[in-house]
């Protein structure tokens, strides 16, 4: 899928190029073609191959994960770190004092 990807990549950038330079060749049927419709048609096909390669690098790194990398996250709480500890006392404090 990453191949077939970059090479919509390739056509896209291939069609811009060749339709910036000869439209005609790109959009043979019309008597006078505009480079606008080029442009367009090179934009959406390179948008598509953007998206194709993302999708089909995001699967191969979901593939190269095993489930037995994964980690199981537990129910504890994590110890505060030190600066943290008078900041989170002093709330503490606080709120028992509001609730009084």
């Amino acid at each position: 899928m990453i191949i077939l990807s970059i090479n919509l990549l390739i056509i896209s950038v291939g069609i811009l190029i060749i339709g910036l330079i000869k439209p005609h060749w790109i959009l043979f049927w019309m008597e006078k073609p505009e480079r606008m419709p080029i442009i367009a048609l090179s934009v959406v096909l390179f948008m598509i191959g953007v998206v194709m390669f993302g999708e089909a690098n995001q699967e191969n790194i979901n593939n190269k994960i095993k489930p037995s990398e994964l980690t199981e996250v537990s129910d504890m709480p994590t110890p505060l770190p030190e600066a943290i500890k008078p900041v989170v006392e002093k709330a503490e404090k606080s709120v028992l004092e509001v609730k009084k």
